[in-house]
């Protein structure tokens, strides 16, 4: 005899999720989702990217089993950088579908936008943890949009900060959000006027760009600096100094998407490092397999391209927590 399921799927508006999302729940469930990849209980299918060149956009598809959990996720995520000017509407936009892995019943549609923005600022944060100087109090972004905000909101979920240098092409953007910031962080906001400039006394640097030439060479990093890469995630882009890899810590989401997506592409296609260099993956050290940081003075890169499994991981916990809220909506699917 056959089981009776539940036959309605859960949506979830971009009001709904900001109900229910803060960045202790994320921070909680990224950890989460670096064990869960690194214990080898998630298959990532790879990663689709389109570049939408006559709108200057791209759209990535991510998508995973998580097999602890019994749950499949699939997340389109767009980015449309002229969209706030010519459509008002966010840069970034994204929706998650999230599967059961049991029976394939989508159990929820989620805005994803929000759960993107702030799992990307996470794992910055949570590599800061086990890899930056515990002193760390001074910090440099370069770039000023979403993920600039994202990463600097999370990490001061962790770190006492006092600084935050920001250098972004653009001066009024930079100056914008740094306004913007001043209301969201305690921390006291500076603007730089070159990426040397922002980074030169940093303890942690923080990389959230679209650029395709490095911004920073191996001679401004100073001793003890934990740099974060984030904006380098399809192939082609670049941040910094590929030189910066050789004799540092480097640590990565993944091996197989950061060598070929990541900031670590360069390094490798240049041959000044090769894969077996790689110190390790962040859930390794999470995990306690791997030390993180081990001394006052090295140098740690963590290159981060994303996984699926970060999305599943805190979609899952928005879906648990709209179940006991009774937030969204159901519809039937059959």
């Amino acid at each position: 005899m056959s089981k009776k399921i539940d036959c309605t799927t859960r949506i979830l508006t971009n009001t709904d999720v900001s109900k229910i999302l803060t960045f202790d729940l994320v921070i909680k469930a990224v950890e989460e989702a670096f064990k869960l990849y690194s214990m080898n209980k998630v298959q990532l299918a790879p990663v689709v990217s389109l570049e939408i060149k006559n709108a200057d956009g791209e759209v990535d598809i991510k998508s995973g089993y998580d097999q602890e959990n019994e749950l499949i996720g699939t997340k389109i995520a767009s980015g449309y950088w002229h969209n706030p000017k010519n459509y008002s509407l966010p840069s970034s936009l994204a929706t998650i579908v999230l599967q059961s892995g049991q029976n394939g019943v989508p159990l929820a549609i989620i805005e994803a936008s929000a759960i993107t923005n702030m799992r990307t600022g996470a794992a910055g944060a949570i590599s800061a943890k086990y890899l930056a100087r515990s002193d760390s109090k001074k910090i440099a972004v370069l770039g000023t949009g979403t993920q600039a905000m994202m990463q600097i909101l999370a990490l001061e979920e962790i770190f006492d900060m006092e600084v935050v240098k920001v250098w972004g092409r653009n001066p009024e953007r930079a100056s914008e959000y740094i306004n913007t910031m001043k209301l969201k962080s305690t921390a006291t906001f500076m603007k730089s006027e070159t990426p040397k400039s922002c980074i030169e006394d940093a303890d942690i640097i923080i990389t959230t760009t679209g650029s395709k030439v490095p911004l920073i060479q191996k001679d401004w990093v100073r001793a003890g600096t934990h740099i974060i890469c984030i904006g380098a995630d399809m192939e082609g882009k670049q941040e910094i100094d590929e030189q910066l890899f050789e004799d540092t810590k480097v640590v990565v989401d993944s091996l197989a998407q950061c060598s070929k997506r990541g900031e670590l592409q360069h390094a490798i296609q240049k041959q000044v490092i090769v894969d077996i260099d790689v110190y390790a993956e962040l859930g390794e050290i999470i995990l306690g397999n791997k030390v993180g940081r081990e001394s006052l003075s090295e140098i740690t890169i963590f290159d981060a391209t994303g996984l699926s499994i970060q999305d599943i991981s805190v979609a899952k916990e928005v879906l648990k927590s709209a179940y006991k809220q009774n937030i969204g909506f159901c519809l039937p699917f059959i």
